[in-house]
């Protein structure tokens, strides 16, 4: 496992957002993910994510709801391709991000689904974790997994 766990990176929402809208981070996102060796992976529950944060973009008029089927349809096609690696969420992830919050929780302040893909990364083996959230980054850092490096801009 040990082998495995270094040849994948797990991808959060914000990272895969940031691939398929133009955001402050699309940059980043774009170096981090054309420069990986690695497979890059990205979850149900990230995939699932992703398409709700274009979709509150729509609603809060930041994104229009052309820019959100065509934002969906860049996503269904690095999936298809294989440029983006979808797995599903893994049978022990909700197990392994029940036992997380008494951990991490109180010192960190993280979302229960940022737990989720935190266990995620852990189930499946990844050995480097890519998000732009902090509190995302460091409950990753908590459980041993690599993080990309800060945006510069």
């Amino acid at each position: 496992m040990a082998d495995d766990r270094t040849a994948m990176i797990y991808l959060d929402s914000s990272v895969v957002f940031s691939l398929h809208f133009r955001d402050c981070n699309t940059g980043d996102a774009i170096r981090l993910v054309g420069g990986a060796s690695e497979a890059v992976v990205v979850s149900a529950i990230c995939e699932m994510e992703t398409v709700n944060a274009f979709a509150l973009r729509v609603f809060r008029k930041e994104m229009s709801a052309r820019n959100m089927n065509v934002a969906v349809k860049d996503l269904e096609s690095d999936l298809r391709s294989g440029l983006l690696l979808w797995k599903p969420l893994p049978q022990g992830a909700f197990a392994r991000a029940k036992a997380l919050p008494k951990k991490i929780t109180p010192s960190i302040g993280v979302r229960a689904a940022d737990l989720l893909h935190v266990a995620a990364a852990l189930e499946l083996g990844a050995g480097t974790f890519y998000t732009f959230d902090q509190k995302q980054r460091q409950a990753a850092q908590a459980v041993g997994i690599a993080v990309n490096p800060l945006p510069t801009s």
